[in-house]
């Protein structure tokens, strides 16, 4: 029985995490080289384009591995572990690919799938580190810890009769989360309480909250952090909300903020685009093989029923990579709304996340996607409608900007947008009153500002 695998619009997130790292790149990206003679050009070609192979050649290939392998283990210095030599033969047959496609140890699968999920076992607290104290942010609402009564300003001191002094944050959280159903007890300080409060939880499952959203004014702001399995679910609660916080009166405008958003699962880039839209196609995919070229269409709904009016602005960076650019794409297609802020990554490919059962997994690229009007972005990005850069400060100017995908080596290719040649900024602002990119948008919404590309114009030449 074949595993369906789970379809990703694939995470840039650790290429985001190096970013600032790229300018060589970028730097190599911009040195034009010397025209080549087309004859030259066109062996060149058909010398690298690789002829069918017959079994038997492939099986002599593996021939040779078998054959390498066993010197290795014959004759290398010390007796290897055959088992990572076997795993690492994988990565590399994998990552030779292109820089999404990957194997991934079994130690590794079950964060990749939390990572997914957007769930984990824990106990719904959001903290930070303070002064070397772990401070409570908030709990989060219906889980173990807004039950038990923690709150917001509480330092957190011992875990299970232990200090976290010394701990770093992601240690302190590593050992608050576990098995759903196992008990941990926290010792918290309270402002006002003279004695050190005990707590004992009992982990549960906590969805990890992907949106963040605000009032600025009669506008709301929703920030999508990624594509999780609580990406749409995150949206549509936080619509409500505005509502409710406005009785009932739908806001002026919505910002969908989708700035250095990594990506993630395909079907939540599907229903948040969905949500909206009414109807026409959100994405397509193409593979080599006919199971993995697919249409995925919005479809009325009274989500997108009730802000059909409402005016919809999304801002985008350079940090804003793959399922980021499906959303993006699509609603810029569909003249639903303007594209403010700069390009963004152009990762224009999908992944399937395949189980290989006790063996861990493999991320294997198999599809390019496009958007409704048939653009395929990779290695070009999502143009904006109106361009707005941040105002960078001076420490770090140069440091900002990422070329993206296009700077990757072994990208796929084959958009059919032009590709990216100058970098990108990744960054946004702590304060919301220095967001230059924020800040536009609410004014272009209020009409302090103005621009023919917004309110964007719906014509007929649009992909249905």
């Amino acid at each position: 029985m074949r595993v369906t695998p789970l379809r990703l619009a694939a995470s840039a997130a650790v290429v985001l995490a190096l970013g600032l790292g790229l300018g060589p790149a970028l730097v190599a990206q911009d040195q034009q080289p010397a025209p080549a003679d087309p004859a030259t050009t066109a062996d060149a070609a058909a010398a690298d384009k690789p002829r069918p192979r017959s079994e038997t050649e492939i099986y002599q290939d593996l021939a040779l591995f078998g054959d390498v392998f066993d010197r290795i283990r014959a004759e290398y210095v010390e007796a290897p572990d055959e088992k990572k030599l076997i795993h690492a033969a994988l990565q590399g047959m994998l990552t030779s690919l292109d820089p999404h496609s990957n194997y991934i140890e079994p130690a590794d699968y079950a964060d990749v799938q939390e990572d997914t999920s957007g769930e984990f076992g824990g106990l719904g607290i959001e903290v930070q580190m303070e002064d070397g104290a772990i401070k409570v942010v908030s709990p989060i609402d219906e889980t173990p810890a807004a039950r038990a009564g923690i709150l917001a300003n509480d330092l957190i001191v011992e875990l299970d009769g232990v200090s976290i002094q010394g701990l770093s944050l992601d240690d302190a959280v590593a050992k608050m989360r576990g098995p759903v159903g196992t008990k941990i007890k926290i010792t918290v300080v309270r402002e006002g309480v003279t004695e050190p409060i005990d707590f004992e939880l009992t982990r549960d499952i906590i969805a990890t909250r992907v949106v963040r959203s605000s009032l600025e004014g009669d506008i709301g702001v929703l920030r999508l952090t990624r594509f999780s399995e609580q990406a749409y679910v995150g949206i549509q609660k936080a619509i409500d909300q505005m509502f409710k916080d406005r009785n009932g009166v739908a806001p002026k405008g919505i910002i969908l903020d989708l700035r250095n958003n990594p990506g993630g699962l395909v079907d939540q880039a599907v229903l948040v685009s969905d949500a909206f839209l009414k109807q026409g196609a959100v994405v397509l995919t193409r593979g080599r093989v006919a199971s993995e070229s697919s249409r995925y269409d919005a479809n009325p709904d009274p989500l997108d029923a009730r802000i059909a009016e409402v005016p919809l602005v999304v801002l985008v960076n350079g940090g804003s990579a793959s399922a980021a650019e499906i959303v993006a794409g699509a609603l810029q297609d569909h003249k639903r709304a303007t594209i403010v802020g700069t390009r963004s990554f152009g990762k224009g490919s999908v992944q399937s996340l395949i189980p290989l059962g006790a063996d861990g997994a493999m991320r294997l690229t198999t599809a390019r996607y496009y958007t409704p009007n048939n653009r395929s972005i990779q290695a070009a990005g999502i143009q904006p409608d109106i361009i707005i850069a941040q105002n960078v400060p001076d420490e770090l100017k140069g440091r900002d900007e990422i070329l993206g995908e296009a700077a990757l080596p072994g990208q796929i290719g084959g958009g059919t947008e032009t590709q990216a040649t100058v970098g990108s900024s990744v960054y946004v602002p702590p304060e919301k009153k220095d967001d230059t990119q924020l800040q536009y948008a609410i004014k272009l919404i209020n009409g302090e500002e103005t621009n023919p590309a917004y309110p964007p114009k719906t014509d007929t030449a649009n992909a249905g």
